[in-house]
């Protein structure tokens, strides 16, 4: 076998596999979907493995690898016409990356598998500039699902330049994970938001106004639930949390 033909060939058929990732970046279909996904491609990534362990310029392999795959997305772009299309065509490939293509390159734990990532996203980058996509392994993905992430104040909470630990995300977690959980309707108001937070947080992201969007969320919603909370008013929370899930459903989820 050829091992860089086979790769090299593979990797743009990595991003054709994945087209349309949100349907199935939800917590009861995603792992699914990635196992299935995984199995489909293991001869690329098994290739590449190989070819890795038998070459002897081994960053030149994988950057010829990892170039394969960026220049396929950059061909796919540039071929839709309209603006709005070839932004809504790179979100996309954007989430493919981060939630399906770079956790399946981990996920194969060869030698080459963690430098194959890093040319990837430098290479990922370089192409789309604006992008700022990160490697992280299916079980770290996988894990968020079931610790309950939460899409929207995190894009908040980012837009505003706040860690990811920072108090008023750990706050709203926490409420979250506790008290809202533990209502009659709960964890279906959860499942819910989980189903539509990240098609409202990637429709707001191509907007040019995101930033004011997200300060908009953050004034009239995650504040003033903030407050509440620090003064247990719980129940108020509950009813301003599931508003901003509708509204933001309303205006946002199918853009």
């Amino acid at each position: 076998m050829n091992f860089y033909l086979t790769g090299i060939e593979g990797m743009p058929k990595l991003l054709e596999c994945c087209k349309d990732p949100l349907p199935y970046f939800k917590k009861k279909v995603y792992e699914e979907k990635f196992k299935q996904l995984y199995q489909m491609n293991f001869e690329t990534f098994d290739a590449i493995e190989k070819g890795y362990n038998s070459v002897i310029d081994k960053e030149q392999f994988l950057e010829n690898m990892a170039n394969a795959l960026t220049e396929h997305a950059v061909e796919m772009v540039n071929s839709c016409k309209r603006k709005s299309d070839k932004e809504h065509l790179q979100m996309d490939l954007n989430m493919s990356m981060a939630v399906f293509i770079l956790p399946m390159v981990l996920e194969f734990k060869g030698n080459s598998s963690k430098p194959l990532s890093e040319k990837l996203t430098n290479s990922w980058k370089k192409a789309f500039p604006k992008s700022n996509i990160q490697a992280a392994e299916f079980s770290f993905i996988e894990e968020g699902f079931h610790k309950k992430f939460c899409y929207i104040t995190t894009a908040v909470c980012e837009s505003f330049g706040k860690a990811d630990n920072c108090y008023e995300l750990t706050l709203l977690r926490d409420y979250r994970d506790t008290y809202l959980a533990s209502l009659p309707d709960g964890e279906a108001l959860i499942e819910e938001y989980y189903d539509v937070a990240p098609s409202i947080v990637k429709h707001i992201n191509q907007k040019p106004s995101s930033h004011d969007i997200y300060y908009s969320i953050w004034e009239q919603y995650l504040s003033p639930c903030i407050n509440m909370i620090e003064h247990g008013q719980m129940e108020e929370c509950c009813e301003l949390y599931k508003k901003m899930v509708y509204d933001l459903k309303d205006e946002y989820f199918l853009q």
